[in-house]
């Protein structure tokens, strides 16, 4: 039974995902959005400590699969670029006085990045590991997991609680300028170690 616990919590991840990532579209037509989007965030966070614990487990228990290592970062990757779409669909974040185009085109930007930077480090994953060659988690990834986690986190946050303060915007647009980079820089680095 134990060697079920981290497909169970896997699979209860990609449960919360698609609730998490519904309510990110419903949320602006809710009558009281700061409270909806405070309960979209937890489910947010329970989705990633689940992730954190079933890699625990995994490890715990001696249980890691070929299928677990599949499905694990298939559900980050919904997770993640699911969010930045469901943002772009639904025009967070809005930021300064930027027209409703600029906007567009900047939260159509961040999700087209993110989307392509992980079908390309996933094909190399692939490549890679048909070559024999180790293909595991750096920590340039796993920072670059937590800055997208941060940027999701600031996004929801900001169009609940700060949604018009300049300060808000401000803190947003560095965030998303940090984590684009090091989107980008641990996709280079997926090249040199695919090589």
């Amino acid at each position: 039974m134990l060697w079920l616990i981290p497909n169970i919590l896997t699979f209860g991840r990609l449960a919360l995902t698609i609730v998490f990532l519904v309510m990110i579209l419903c949320s602006p037509y809710v009558a009281n959005r700061p409270l909806f989007l405070d309960i979209a965030f937890s489910l947010f966070v329970i989705a990633g400590l689940t992730d954190i614990i079933d890699g625990i487990a995994a490890r715990r228990f001696n249980v890691t699969s070929k299928f677990g290592r599949m499905l694990d970062p298939l559900v980050d990757k919904i997770l993640i670029c699911g969010s930045f779409v469901c943002f772009a669909v639904i025009g967070e974040p809005k930021l300064f006085e930027l027209s409703d185009i600029s906007l567009a085109i900047i939260r159509w930007s961040v999700a087209g990045i993110l989307i392509l930077r992980e079908v390309y480090v996933t094909v190399l994953r692939h490549i890679a590991e048909a070559r024999g060659i180790n293909f595991a988690a750096t920590a340039s990834g796993k920072i670059k997991m937590f800055l997208q986690s941060f940027a999701i986190g600031t996004v929801m946050m900001k169009a609940a609680h700060v949604p018009t303060a300049n300060w808000g915007h401000w803190f947003t647009t560095v965030v998303f300028a940090v984590m684009l980079t090091v989107t980008v820089v641990s996709g280079l680095t997926a090249t040199q170690r695919s090589g």
